[in-house]
């Protein structure tokens, strides 16, 4: 299965960060892997999240492509 696709899979069950990406999937690049699937019209939405004085992504599944 492609990244993409372990990643949808993902975030149909809950969100993901790039270190989940990176931990469970090898995926260095999780913004690339999103804009694959937003353009494949998958509706994905993008949480900036702020801890320990670091900032990251969260996305979040909103609605599944045609």
């Amino acid at each position: 299965m492609s990244q993409s696709m372990q990643i949808l899979s993902h975030l149909k069950r809950k969100p993901i960060t790039p270190i989940e990406a990176l931990e469970r999937y090898g995926c260095f690049r999780l913004a690339a892997r999103i804009s694959d699937l937003r353009y494949q019209g998958h509706l994905i939405e993008t949480e900036m999240v702020e801890r320990d004085d670091k900032r990251f992504a969260r996305y979040r599944l909103v609605r599944g492509g045609a």
